[in-house]
């Protein structure tokens, strides 16, 4: 609005500024024009008293009469003259028809008019005519012999007339005055108001982000000054605004390409910083609330508190969502006050992980290699104490022996395996292999064992596929699975190998109607020495070490391609495993 702009408010100053003094000074000249004109009234009424008195004065020893005539001759036209030459005897020249007619006893009558008589003083008066309003300025003197008085007056309305003009002046002066005024004070006020209408814009673009927008320099004075501390200003804005972006633009990237999490909370525990990992512990920890993903939980909020009040740092671990979680917080500090505090998040489920399962893997090995060991130490005695006695019984033994080297054999070469393949010198040589035969030959190798459990053993797989893989680890993998579908099938049981392309990905199946996998085993099945058959006990099969579907997921993560299992208690499980065609 433009009422509420500098500009109006600074012409509204100025003009009310010198309408002010105009209006005082206006009042002053009136006062002073109307006791001027009032003056000068009295002054011209009273030299003409005085001329008057003159003349009779000098005609009282004439023998020629003065006649009256005379002294109108001396009198302006608006002025009348009452002499007397004593109280009783007067003389009046013709009345103004504008005012009325007065009579010689109210000269005598009117107290202060009167005076002249007894004290022989002049008087000058503004008085109003009795039985009228018409106001006149009279003026009386003594003659000079002291027996008489002179009295010379006029219309008030001829001194009004005067002053009425004076006034009409004044007062067109003081309108020409103020037009002249307002047009120079907006004129002045535009001017100076200018650059700061050009500041204020430049100052909502700065606030908007804009950095490049310069105030012009117009003048020297104190303005242009302000405009040049004004672009001086913004220069320092845009550099310390950027050096902030850059600084926050790099603390940014740090929080997120850091794998810990950080949050900071103010005093009233409001986050102010957080980062996607910090942000990642809080909808686990609030997974099961109904809370917003970035809500500090109940707790954290308590811990976080006590930081702040007590100035301590606080360290405790969390579980949320099975992952274990390290907290350590600190208070933050602005001068030597804790204004809020810092929580450094650490995910240490892979740390515990890692050694849950050297821990199992200490006792695994231990438990697989103890009992091969029991047995052939056991049979090595029978033999050396003669326990044996016959030579089928010692075959026997020997032949015991024998299985189980080979088991810890087998044992440590898959651990020699597996070693390889975790420290990343697994070899693939990939080459374009024809499915089907490839797959056929596999299978027939399980015919045998198939037959004698009495297992239907079947295949489908498209004719004339080629796919790139390595066909010695690939067969590696179906070999595993395989087998352990046979050892978990009972007899008169289906095991089915199924092959085809999927999104230009070849995907391997094998079905069978076994006795299942728990649900709580299947994520952990892929896991070294991990067992399902907590018993050890497959249809009185031959125990295996654990280590096949570890080394299989190997060999196909290898090839880029990725296997998992579906499976239901009773009913059967089906491993599939996938291999891109690139």
């Amino acid at each position: 609005m433009f009422w509420r702009s500098v500009v109006f408010k600074l012409w509204l100053t100025i003009i009310l500024l010198v309408a002010f003094v105009l209006l005082i000074l206006t009042v002053f000249l009136l006062e002073f024009f109307e006791d001027f004109y009032v003056q000068d009234a009295e002054e011209n009424l009273m030299n003409q008293a005085e001329n008057v008195a003159t003349v009779l004065h000098q005609h009282e020893d004439e023998e020629t009469p003065l006649t009256m005539d005379t002294i109108d001759q001396l009198l302006a036209p608006q002025m009348r003259v009452t002499v007397f030459f004593n109280e009783h005897d007067y003389w009046q020249n013709d009345f103004d028809t504008h005012l009325p007619a007065i009579e010689p006893s109210w000269f005598v009558s009117n107290e202060e008019i009167s005076g002249v008589f007894n004290s022989n003083e002049s008087m000058r008066k503004i008085t109003t005519l009795p039985n009228s309003n018409a106001e006149i300025i009279i003026v009386g003197m003594p003659t000079v012999d002291g027996q008489g008085a002179i009295y010379v007056y006029q219309s008030l309305e001829v001194v009004e007339e005067t002053t009425t003009k004076a006034t009409k002046l004044i007062l067109l002066a003081a309108t020409i005055a103020i037009v002249l005024t307002t047009i120079f004070a907006f004129f002045l006020s535009t001017r100076i108001t200018a650059p700061l209408i050009k500041m204020r814009k430049v100052a909502g673009e700065l606030s908007r982000g804009e950095f490049n927008t310069k105030v012009p320099v117009l003048t020297h004075d104190e303005i242009g000054e302000l405009a040049i501390s004004f672009n001086r200003m913004r220069r320092q804005l845009n550099y310390h605004i950027s050096a902030l972006n850059q600084e926050k633009s790099q603390l940014s990237s740090i929080l997120k390409s850091m794998a810990d999490g950080v949050i900071t909370v103010n005093k009233q525990l409001g986050v102010m910083l957080i980062n996607p990992p910090a942000e990642q512990f809080l909808s686990q920890i609030n997974f099961k609330k109904q809370e917003e993903d970035y809500t500090l939980p109940q707790e954290l909020r308590q811990a976080l508190q006590s930081v702040i009040e007590d100035e301590n740092e606080y360290a405790r671990e969390v579980v949320a969502q099975g992952r274990n979680f390290v907290l350590v917080m600190t208070p933050l500090y602005i001068g030597e006050e804790a204004r809020g505090a810092v929580a450094i998040i650490r995910d240490m489920t892979e740390e515990r992980q890692l050694d849950k399962l050297r821990k199992d893997f200490l006792a695994n090995v231990s438990h697989e290699l103890r009992t091969p060991i029991s047995m052939m130490q056991g049979y090595s005695e029978a033999i050396v104490d003669d326990i044996a006695e016959t030579k089928e019984e010692k075959q026997e033994l020997a032949q015991i022996i024998y299985d189980e080297s080979l088991r810890m054999g087998r044992l440590v070469n898959e651990l020699l395996d597996l070693a390889r393949m975790e420290a990343g010198h697994i070899q693939i040589s990939k080459e374009y292999v024809s499915v089907k035969p490839f797959v056929d030959r596999i299978v027939k190798k399980f015919h045998s064992i198939a037959e004698e459990q009495n297992i239907q053993l079947t295949e489908q797989v498209p004719i004339n596929l080629q796919y790139p893989f390595d066909p010695d680890r690939i067969e590696q993998v179906m070999t595993n699975l395989i087998d352990n579908a046979m050892r978990h099938t009972p007899q008169d049981g289906e095991i089915e190998v199924t092959v085809e392309e999927v999104n230009r990905e070849l995907m391997f199946h094998i079905k069978d109607n076994g006795s299942g996998i728990p649900e709580e085993d299947l994520p952990f099945i892929f896991e070294r020495f991990y067992k399902s058959d907590k018993a050890r006990t497959r249809y009185g099969q031959k125990k295996g070490t654990g280590l096949g579907l570890s080394i299989a997921k190997h060999i196909v993560e290898a090839h880029g391609g990725t296997i998992y299992a579906k499976s239901q208690i009773n009913e059967g499980t089906t491993f599939t495993f996938t291999i891109p065609r690139s």
